[in-house]
């Protein structure tokens, strides 16, 4: 670990690159089933975006993936975060599918995709992704993601580079060892501690406290890490929460918590990122990014999303929009 990387760990833009490994995930069948709440499912959310959105369905290795296409042109895959599923791209999806083929993806135990015991280190969650573009008849395409989203970006990026046209990840980078140096008791006066790693250490006490009440999490999170928490609205919010509030998407959540460990371990063995990378870091997380990311890629450009939090794609859609048609070419 670099000094630069060292000096970033007390500073809430390295704290808030944990906010994808929280704890409870999504719930079984999550959107697609509408949850117990009773609100839109899937197809109905999908059909709702300009564009000619489509729900569907793959089974690739071993789970089932839920997805949501549209657009014509070259593949553009969006990969979420958490504590949110594929509608955190609801904002951006309609106006980038005016150039690409837009698919955003439910990963390994989030939304409406399979919720298996095992399989959530990154690496594994690429594989899925990588045959899934496969499966779609690609033989490359534009990657993209979001918090977790992003570590499983860069993970495809590494481990199949001959299928990445570029990598775009936002707002994170993937698990390396700065990551156990965050302390367990917050310094006085820091604005966020990621007190949910630890939480989410703890086996089966997550599921009896958060099953049924997941809008309390999801609220707390979006209310301190946005600059702006109107920006997520009560229906956005609720959609999410929805997806959360059943015990095998809090164990699927912590499972991606409980394989940084062996992320980490992986993550020795890649090489630079050989493919164009774009880093979009908010207001917390730009300093991060543009110290970490030049050491791990060979051809990096990292922009600021000025005025986000950490939500970038919902919090300013615009600009990441102007980011990555810039970028994507």
């Amino acid at each position: 670990m670099t000094e630069d990387s060292r000096s970033f760990l007390n500073r809430r833009s390295m704290l808030t690159l944990g906010a994808g490994a929280a704890a409870a995930l999504v719930a079984s069948g999550g959107i697609a089933e509408a949850g117990q709440s009773g609100g839109p499912g899937d197809a109905e959310l999908a059909r709702s975006l300009p564009g000619g959105f489509r729900s569907a369905y793959a089974q690739v290795n071993g789970v089932r993936l839920h997805y949501v296409s549209g657009g014509r042109g070259e593949p553009l895959i969006l990969l979420p975060g958490w504590p949110e599923t594929w509608w955190q791209y609801r904002k951006i999806m309609p106006t980038l599918a005016k150039r690409y083929r837009v698919i955003a993806v439910d990963l390994r135990g989030m939304g409406g995709s399979s919720k298996p015991q095992d399989g959530y280190d990154k690496k594994t969650m690429a594989r899925d992704i990588f045959e899934l573009v496969r499966s779609l008849g690609y033989r490359q395409a534009h990657i993209a993601g979001h918090d977790i989203g992003a570590m499983v970006a860069f993970s495809f990026a590494a481990n199949h580079p001959d299928a990445t046209k570029t990598l775009t990840l936002m707002d994170v980078s993937h698990p390396d060892e700065s990551l156990y140096q965050i302390p367990m008791l917050a310094p006085p006066g820091q604005p966020v501690h990621v007190w949910w790693f630890a939480f989410n250490q703890v086996a089966t006490l997550p599921e009896q406290l958060l099953t049924g009440r997941s809008r309390f999490l999801v609220d707390w999170m979006l209310d301190h890490l946005t600059a702006d928490p109107a920006s997520i609205g009560d229906r956005d919010r609720a959609i999410y929460a929805a997806a959360y509030d059943r015990p095998d998407a809090i164990r699927a959540g912590n499972g991606w918590y409980q394989a940084f460990g062996k992320d980490i371990e992986d993550q020795k063995a890649y090489g630079k990122i050989t493919a164009p990378t774009l880093g979009l870091g908010s207001e917390f997380n730009y300093d991060y990014l543009a110290a970490v990311l030049p050491s791990k890629a060979v051809d990096v450009r990292v922009r600021k999303i000025a005025g986000s939090g950490h939500f970038v794609a919902e919090e300013q859609p615009r600009t990441v929009i102007d980011e990555l048609q810039t970028f994507l070419g």
